[in-house]
């Protein structure tokens, strides 16, 4: 699916009919995330045409689609950085300086928090509990890969290889 095409490639729906094919016919719509996936796979990020589109496919509001979106922060509704850092705001990677790992990987990059660096490397994101509350202060990377115990210095090293990755 590309994001300038108004319709969904044939590779893409043939994706999304693998997806739905998973559940019963009267089930398609549980394929919702899946076809969402797919999209940002794809092109990067979800747009309002892609949740229309997956909504005609799967049988389900437009609208139903966009609050699944909008539920998981492994959306992208806006295109983002290449490396996506979502940092765990809640209270336990709180207790164990989560803030200060945002607050530090910020300024070290020169972004507020959902912003992106000029270069269109990295995206920071404040994100909600991650599920590794014993590893705090606890970070995504690109909604794929945990980061555990950042503290400044981790950080620091995290963004110059992932720096040194993309020369």
């Amino acid at each position: 699916m590309s994001s300038t095409d108004a319709t969904p490639s044939a590779a893409t729906l043939a994706r999304f009919a693998r997806e739905v094919a998973k559940y019963p016919a009267d089930q398609r719509q549980s394929a919702v995330m899946a076809c969402l996936a797919i999209v940002q796979q794809e092109q990067g990020h979800v747009t309002p045409e892609a949740e229309r589109q997956i909504a005609d496919v799967l049988g389900m509001p437009a609208i139903a689609v966009h609050e699944v979106t909008t539920f998981y922060n492994m959306y992208n509704q806006h295109p983002l950085g290449t490396f996506k850092l979502n940092v765990c705001a809640n209270l336990p990677c709180q207790l164990r300086d989560g803030q200060t790992a945002l607050d530090h990987l910020c300024s070290k990059l020169g972004v507020e928090p959902g912003g992106t660096t000029a270069d269109g490397l990295f995206t920071v994101q404040k994100s909600e509990c991650l599920g590794a509350c014993a590893d705090a202060p606890v970070m995504l990377v690109n909604d794929r890969q945990m980061c555990s115990f950042m503290t400044t210095e981790r950080l620091d090293e995290l963004v110059d290889t992932l720096r040194s990755a993309v020369k």
